[in-house]
């Protein structure tokens, strides 16, 4: 029952449901999982009211991707069975899927802490774990629920993928291995080989482990075996096919997280939460002053563009330096984001900000830094792609911090995050139209050229094209900007990926040392013509048009 666990011993409800527990517990025990929850909906219908058919009738909807009315059914459950640890797991399970991570982790720490050898929490544990980027804790997760449980194959399968992410192929062969003996088509270790095929540039031998799951999986496993499978076609030279398999998987991707994050009543879109940032700036603002905050780097650096620009890059390459620390795509304004910033992007007036507010708020990022575990003695890079919509609210905070925006061609940023399976949010659900991830990145790049022009920060483009080509000069100008002397550290960056590990999309490349994207597009400019117009304007503001 994809991990979950649903007790054969039921609860009496109202009325005589005796003949319909009877057949719940015959089809249970033949393992017809989808039957018994057919029956316990019918009795449910009839008036019933027990714990199991409840939970039972959850699971079909979880399994059909209503996770909030899984969600309210498994409510109704536990109110029946207070305490009971099963069920509590199950809504760990759907506040996952629903995207509520911290709230999934909450219940599921409280599941894992009453039961401790309930194996099957410390998987879904390990699977919110990780949909947090927390990847050491989702592995010890992991490995707690396979010493409870040898025969859980997902456990083995996601250590597998963890370790080929990290390009430790030998470790994700060896839990693979493990995984497809107890389930020959285990999702996520049939992944973590494709994986490891691919960065061996080996597109075949990936096509050929992941086609035959096409037909088995759904929900988050058939959007990623969609998207490496376009990964598999494109490095054989097949675009359209590659193409093909991206747009099926962004539309997976949709069909999985429509109600969580499709646009509606309440719920703007994320351009529309941009346009909005945007729209509030104004005339060029003095910088507010601010005294000194216990715990803050001596030097504060953020580096920032858009996905799939170079940012990882050249977070690694700063962190390589002594007396460097980074932070990748970690939530350290999430108070200043609940104080400051609305769901629509509505901002109150940032320069007339309380005073006391502002040294709560800089004191309160400051400590979400160091318990995130970084160290802010000399200089601190906190580096999101994202945090061009947060460019207000830096400036307001931190007016002396030093800011990094990565430039890298338009349509190869615009391709590439069609092409990536990202973690859901509403800045994904825009990733996964290729129009609307243009306008998107339209709307991002219109927001920061105008916070360049209105706020007191200082800037300093980084181009990956240059980077690629003429890395020295290019790291040396980025290095004085920032106040940073020249080290030969910086070209081992590769090491440095490997060292922490990378665990945003670009971890494969970032590993390989200096890899050359540029001109991807150019393959699919077929596929890409809709939306070249709408990038075409920065296309030349950027100096990309030759």
């Amino acid at each position: 029952m994809s991990n979950r666990v649903v007790r054969r011993r039921t609860r009496t409800g109202r009325g005589d449901a005796s003949a319909a527990r009877t057949a719940i517990e015959r089809a249970l025990a033949a393992g017809d999982v989808p039957g018994a929850a057919a029956l316990a909906e019918a009795a449910l219908s009839a008036g019933a009211s027990d714990a199991t058919m409840l939970n039972l009738a959850a699971w079909r909807r979880e399994e059909a991707g209503d996770y909030r009315g899984a969600h309210a059914l498994l409510r109704q459950a536990l109110a029946l069975a207070p305490g009971d640890v099963l069920i509590a797991g199950s809504i760990g399970a759907v506040l996952r899927k629903e995207g509520r991570h911290d709230d999934a982790l909450a219940v599921l720490d409280r599941v894992v802490a009453a039961a401790p050898r309930h194996a099957a929490a410390w998987l879904e544990r390990g699977y919110t774990l990780e949909a947090l980027k927390r990847e050491q804790e989702a592995g010890e997760s992991y490995r707690r629920a396979l010493a409870l449980d040898p025969a859980l194959a997902p456990a083995h399968g996601r250590l597998a993928d963890a370790a080929a992410r990290r390009g430790r192929g030998d470790q994700a062969r060896d839990h693979a291995a493990r995984a497809l003996a107890l389930e020959p088509h285990e999702p996520a270790a049939r992944a973590a080989l494709a994986t490891v095929a691919l960065e061996a540039r080996d597109g075949a031998a990936a096509e050929a482990l992941l086609r035959p799951l096409l037909d088995r999986v759904r929900g988050d496993d058939r959007t990623r075996t969609l998207t490496l499978l376009g990964d598999a076609l494109d490095r054989q030279d097949r675009v359209a096919a590659a193409f093909d398999c991206y747009r099926a998987a962004q539309g997976s991707f949709r069909d999985v997280y429509r109600d969580a994050l499709a646009p509606g009543p309440g719920r703007p879109s994320h351009r529309a939460f941009v346009e909005r940032i945007a729209a509030q700036l104004g005339a060029p603002r003095a910088p507010a002053p601010g005294g000194d905050v216990p715990g803050a780097a001596a030097t504060h650096v953020f580096l920032l563009g858009y996905p799939r620009s170079g940012t990882t890059l050249v977070e690694n390459v700063l962190a390589s330096a002594p007396g460097v620390t980074a932070l990748e795509e970690r939530d350290t304004l999430a108070a200043a984001d609940d104080a400051l910033i609305g769901n629509d992007g509505a901002m109150p007036d940032l320069a007339a900000l309380d005073p006391a507010l502002r040294d709560r708020l800089r004191a309160d990022y400051w400590q979400r830094v160091a318990a995130m575990g970084a160290a802010t003695t000399g200089t601190f890079v906190d580096m999101n792609p994202l945090n061009g919509t947060r460019l207000p609210i830096i400036a307001a905070l931190f007016p002396a911090a030093r800011v990094l925006v990565m430039r890298r061609d338009p349509r190869d940023v615009v391709l590439s995050c069609y092409r990536i399976n990202f973690t859901p949010s509403p800045a994904a659900w825009a990733f996964s139209d290729l129009e609307e991830a243009a306008r998107h990145y339209d709307a991002l790049m219109t927001l920061t050229e105008r916070a360049r022009a209105t706020l007191p920060l200082a800037f300093h483009d980084v181009r990956y094209d240059r980077l690629v080509t003429d890395f020295a000069p290019t790291v040396r100008a980025m290095a004085d900007f920032i106040g940073l002397p020249w080290t030969d550290d910086f070209e081992r960056f590769d090491r440095t990926a490997q060292r922490r590990g990378v665990r945003t999309a670009s971890a494969t490349q970032v590993r390989r040392g200096l890899f050359d994207g540029r001109g991807q597009w150019r393959r699919y400019a077929d596929q890409l013509a809709p939306v070249l117009p709408i990038l075409q304007p920065w296309v030349e503001r950027f100096g990309f048009d030759s």
